[in-house]
């Protein structure tokens, strides 16, 4: 059984769908879950408030049974007003890092206890090629992208012993909600496109399947990895 943070759009819906068709039961958890994929759950929850997460694990277990994959997709950017440091209000660094930082952390502790009882488990992080190079402007997004990295590697380096694993998945640019404001734009996706030696952003799709690839079991031997999907953002 997988659980999907952030399912309910964007990289987060096409991780669920995928691994609905892959055969997993799929419980989503989500400010807006939406509709629950087939044979699973869609539950409401803010990442970011340990009582939430904790009343929707639970939820998830009654339901589905204990979770043997997490995929941790959900995440911001924050408003155009997190920029660069001295421009960031200090409420815009909070949210931006309670979303994409504490709620790894509180959906991990969630699963994790179940998972060493098993002696086996997966969480996979939805972290960003921003995990490994700043992104221009972005100063909370970038480092909470570096936090979510370092707290994966922490996860697959301190449970390996228990048979639990956990990487990250590092998308670039990928057509989601959460990136539209800039893509929808011609001069701006123009920009973005140009760095990409590929010559176009990512469907939401393309990284559910390397999501999709860890899930699978096929990777047994990897764990504190960071796979980037970018079409070669990061290679120049």
């Amino acid at each position: 059984m997988a659980a999907v943070t952030g399912g309910g759009s964007g990289i987060g819906r096409a991780a669920g769908a995928r691994l609905t068709a892959d055969g997993f039961r799929v419980a989503v958890v989500d400010l807006e879950p939406g509709e629950p994929p087939a044979g699973g759950l869609a539950v409401r929850a803010d990442v970011a408030d340990q009582a939430a997460v904790e009343g929707a694990f639970a939820e998830i277990v009654r339901s589905l049974g204990p979770v043997e994959v997490l995929v941790a997709a959900a995440g911001i950017t924050g408003s155009r007003q997190a920029s660069v440091l001295d421009q960031t209000p200090v409420e815009e660094w909070d949210r931006v890092q309670a979303v994409n930082v504490r709620g790894v952390f509180l959906c991990a502790r969630a699963v994790l206890p179940a998972m060493v009882r098993t002696g086996a488990g997966h969480v996979i992080t939805v972290a960003s090629v921003a995990s490994l190079v700043a992104f221009p402007g972005r100063c909370a997004y970038s480092a909470s992208k570096g936090a979510v990295l370092q707290l994966t590697r922490s996860i697959a380096v301190d449970y390996a012993a228990y048979g639990v694993r956990a990487n990250a998945v590092c998308p670039g640019f990928a057509d989601t909600p959460m990136t539209r404001w800039r893509l929808d734009d011609p001069g701006l996706r123009a920009e973005v496109e140009t760095r990409i030696p590929l010559g176009r952003v990512a469907a939401a799709d393309e990284i559910a399947e390397a999501i999709a690839l860890l899930a699978s079991g096929h990777l047994a031997y990897m764990t504190g990895h960071a796979l980037v999907v970018d079409g070669g953002w990061t290679a120049l």
